[in-house]
């Protein structure tokens, strides 16, 4: 690894235990740090208050007696997230931690994960004791979204997602008012940075990241590229199968996503950065260490962009493990001991056994067919002299019926109990039915009093928590030498490395440790001897070092210089906003910002001009009100803010004939609302906004009918202005364009590098004499590169074109529009739908007060548009257009990522004003007819 990209991985651990533990490591924890290293740490973070967002959506999450093993979905990510929660809101510098999940209301789960809210208390609080305010510390906080009664798979959320993000997005929004209000006197407090936590959790960071324009981090755990080589490999089922079952393709793109949009990706280990990582078109190891390279010696990388790989050894809570006493030669210890009872869980194994003094073989693993348990049955039935020497215990998770297990884990677990009659192994192989968390760390004792080995023969391990749990506990472990066990065994040096897929390499090392005491005393030693190094206050202190360096990106419109008084605002949706911002940062739109030196030249000085003036009048005058500065600006778009209900058209399949018709149709369906005041229209396009205004002009309809424009596909935000002082020549168009907004979109915008490299693609793509693309200057922006398809048979579609620009680290969001006549490449994290949480943000216009009126089909971010919180009205008939196969096709089904289902969407025939007021009233936008 080159240094630029192993920071995580050297020089970074405190490691304060000297050789003196060697002879302190009997029937007790070394001291994890050193009282001295703990309070310095905290002497020099406790004036920060920071606030972060860890994410994890799937399985069953709570504080204690966590139901690991329950099924796939629940397991040792669920202990890990919880754990770095714990132990992040007890670090100093840290004010509060959210973790936020899924609630979960359904018959068949505990009524605890259906709880809103639960505080994490602290495990230890004596090392990292700081002073507490009123909402600091850890809560685990639990978001509604997708059935509400029911609790269903991880591969089955995904249609849900970004009803997820928007939930999210509400939490975080009055968190920050409330942590503000506490300790930011006043102003808002912004996560220092979301962490997403498998791949559906870091698709939903990346645009909470992207919404909020805050720093992400993500945590893949495992990655969908080597679990479809591993499941490939196995040969059972075909690439299609795969797909069906695990949703592996809409998996994959979430984690590409995570690798456009992360400012860092942590790992447990350098196998996952080289080798796991490796197989994704966003990331390469060379690439990423030559942009280092050339970012540290300020030389320019053309808009290329690699997050930063760290590993990080995952963390453990100590402070309540006693390891089982026995001498330097691995001899038991205090034998007659104090007299006291031997836990339950104890009989309950040994019961299995007709010779329970044997030291015993512990794998703790649900019954999943990566975890290869097969295999270590195998290797023990046939290893004579290992059968005669120990016991085996599998403890797989907890199970009543196995028929009525989940199909996958039933197999599993049959295949074992035919393997156990196989082999003869009654009396000889523990396997109970039920254990509780708690009980855990009880059968890690059981197994070093009988001087016994921990084994890990998982096909990949990405983490391997129970390696490092059963290490404290005095345990030698037999590993698979694919993942995470490969570091711990570098640091712990407490065990041997095995081929998960060779069952007598398996064998050999079990016996290797069970016959040699020696040995075994030896690992025991090393193992309690280096596991401080994967205490929680390292792991916390490595990660809050790497969140240190990471660059602020808060909204725009949250700093200001003026300090002058600012005016009460009388409407709630105040609270969401910063009043100490003097105005929108504004400009007139001019579409077509590259059409000439002189022209771009000119802008550029009338914008700096604009922003000093601002700065200016900022400092030197008192802020006037948003409607103050609406009656003497004419300026429509705080209109917004009071708005009971905003209607926005994201119609794409249909021609600009129907377009204009649907437009005047809803408008007569909500005409005396809209005569009130209480609902507004926001128009949804990729069009740029000149054509935004032919369409309009053409249909004489007046751009004030709107509150806001979101045009080239959501990288541009306008507003209406009537005020002809506005208007520069030589457009003279009647829009304002939201500069902020541009602040919010624009991380990791490629530029000018960018659309060279396009360019380039283009005229490859047209060799052979025929032009298949063509850039559109006219309606390119600053923030838009778009192209006009000339050949739609010849461009490839969005998967492939996304490919292109992630294998040149090229982050961009590429989309087909007007029926895949025309191409717009637009910021990463920018689309129609985030435009749509900006609003919120920005102005506090509730996402779930609007309703999206879309068409059949429509540009490749037709997904986007659907989900969330917000209503959608579908307009069905033959006036939409045939979807393109250019533009239609996916890596992955509609369905996939769509609920058609849910409660807010609804379709209608045609787009007559009262069929689409009688959806409107549907939703209860109108009024119903009296």
């Amino acid at each position: 690894m080159s240094e630029d990209l192993s920071e995580g991985e050297k020089g970074e651990n405190i490691n304060e235990s000297s050789s003196t533990h060697d002879e302190s490591t009997r029937g007790r924890m070394p001291r994890i740090g050193s009282t001295d290293a703990i309070e310095a740490w905290a002497s020099q973070h406790k004036d920060k208050k920071l606030y972060i967002v860890l994410i994890s959506i799937h399985g069953l999450i709570r504080g204690e007696n966590m139901e690991l093993g329950r099924d796939s979905d629940t397991g040792g990510q669920v202990k890990y997230v919880v754990e770095l929660a714990r132990a992040l809101g007890s670090t100093p510098g840290v004010y509060r931690v959210d973790l936020l999940t899924r609630q979960i209301s359904a018959p068949d789960v505990d009524w605890s994960y259906g709880e809103p809210t639960e505080m994490l208390s602290p495990r230890n609080s004596e090392n990292f004791g700081h002073d507490m305010g009123e909402s600091s510390g850890a809560y685990i906080v639990r978001i509604p979204f997708g059935p509400r009664d029911k609790y269903i798979p991880k591969e089955h959320l995904w249609p849900h997602i970004q009803e997820f993000v928007d939930g999210a997005l509400v939490h975080i929004m009055q968190m920050s008012k409330v942590l503000g209000e506490q300790v930011g006197s006043g102003q808002l407090v912004w996560p220092v940075v979301i962490h997403g936590h498998y791949a559906d959790a870091g698709d939903s960071a990346a645009l909470l990241s992207g919404a909020l324009n805050v720093p992400m981090i993500f945590t893949g755990h495992s990655l969908g590229r080597d679990k479809l080589e591993q499941l490939l490999k196995q040969g059972r089922q075909t690439r299609d199968e795969i797909n069906t079952i695990y949703k592996i393709m809409r998996r994959i793109e979430a984690e590409e996503l995570c690798l456009d949009a992360s400012e860092i990706i942590i790992t447990s280990t350098r196998q996952e950065i080289e080798q796991q990582w490796g197989l994704y078109d966003g990331f390469d190891l060379t690439m990423a260490r030559k942009l280092r390279a050339r970012i540290k010696r300020g030389v320019s990388c053309y808009g290329r962009y690699m997050p930063r790989m760290i590993a990080v050894p995952p963390g453990m809570e100590f402070s309540h493990i006693v390891p089982h006493d026995v001498d330097q030669d691995g001899e038991e210890a205090n034998e007659d001991g104090s007299g006291s009872t031997d836990p339950p869980i104890w009989a309950d194994i040994m019961r299995f056994f007709s010779n329970p003094r044997k030291p015993m073989i512990l794998a703790l693993a649900r019954p999943d067919p990566k975890k290869n348990i097969t295999t270590l049955v195998k290797a023990f039935g046939e290893h004579r002299e290992l059968r005669n020497l120990a016991n085996l215990t599998l403890i797989m998770g907890n199970r009543d019926v196995i028929d009525e297990m989940s199909s996958t884990n039933s197999a599993v677990l049959t295949s074992i109990l035919k393997l156990i009659d196989k082999y003869d192994l009654y009396g000889q192989v523990a396997y109970p039915k039920h254990h509780k968390q708690s009980e855990v760390p009880d059968i890690y004792r059981l197994a070093a009093r009988t001087k016994g080995v921990f084994i890990n023969c998982a096909f990949i391990e990405p983490f391997g928590l129970t390696l490092i749990e059963a290490a404290a506990y005095g345990l030698p472990m037999v590993a698979t030498r694919n993942g995470g066990p490969v570091d711990i065994h570098r640091v712990l040096d407490n065990g041997i490395l095995v081929d998960p897929h060779n069952q007598n390499e398996i064998a050999e090392a079990l016996y290797k440790l069970v016959s040699d005491k020696q040995l075994w005393a030896q690992c025991r030693q090393n193992g309690l001897k280096n596991i401080h190094q994967f205490s929680w206050p390292e792991h916390c202190k490595n990660y809050l070092s790497r969140v240190g360096t990471l660059k602020p990106r808060h909204p725009r419109w949250q700093k200001s210089d003026d300090t002058t008084e600012v005016s009460e605002a009388d409407s709630p949706g105040d609270s969401l906003r910063d009043v100490h911002d003097i105005s929108l940062n504004l400009k007139l739109s001019l579409d077509s910002e590259k059409s000439s030196t002189k022209e771009n030249s000119v802008r550029r000085n009338l914008e700096d001009a604009v922003q000093k003036l601002s700065r200016g009048v900022s400092a030197n005058r008192k802020i006037e009100s948003v409607e103050n500065m609406e009656a003497t600006t004419g300026n429509k778009w705080p209109s917004l803010r009071r708005r009971k209900h905003i209607v926005v058209i994201a119609i794409d399949s249909v021609q600009d004939a129907n377009l204009v018709e649907i437009i005047k149709n809803i408008f007569v369906a909500s005409r005396n609302e809209r005569l009130s005041g209480s609902v507004g229209f926001v128009l949804s396009t990729s069009r740029a906004i000149s054509e935004v205004h032919s369409l309009l002009t053409s249909g004489g309809i007046e751009a004030t009918d709107f509150d806001a424009f979101i045009c080239n596909s959501g990288s541009d935000l306008c507003y209406p202005s009537s005020n002809s002082e506005d208007m520069l020549s030589p457009a003279e168009l009647p829009f304002m364009i939201d500069l902020d907004y541009h602040t919010q979109i624009e991380y990791r915008w490629g530029g000018e590098g960018l659309r060279k490299t396009l360019i380039r693609w283009a005229a490859e793509k047209s060799e052979g004499g025929q032009v298949v693309l063509v850039e559109d200057e006219e309606c390119s922006s600053t923030y838009c590169i778009s192209f006009r398809v000339k050949n739609a048979e010849a461009v490839p579609p969005v998967k492939e074109l996304r490919k292109t620009m992630r294998i040149q680290a090229l982050r961009c969001h590429v989309l087909y529009s007007h029926d895949g006549s025309k191409l717009n490449v637009i910021p990463v994290l920018a689309s129609r739908s985030q435009a749509l949480r900006y609003l919120y943000i920005r102005w506090g216009v509730e996402l779930s007060n609007m309703t999206v009126v879309v068409g059949e089909s429509g540009d490749t971010d037709y997904e986007g548009l659907l989900g969330g919180v917000h209503k959608t009205i579908i307009l069905k008939g033959s006036f939409n257009a045939v979807p393109n196969q250019v533009h239609a096709a996916r890596s992955y089904s509609l369905q996939d990522v769509i609920s058609f289902d849910k409660p807010g969407i609804t379709s209608i025939e045609g787009y007559g004003p009262d069929n689409l007021k009688s959806a409107l009233q549907q939703f209860g936008i109108l009024k119903d007819n009296v």
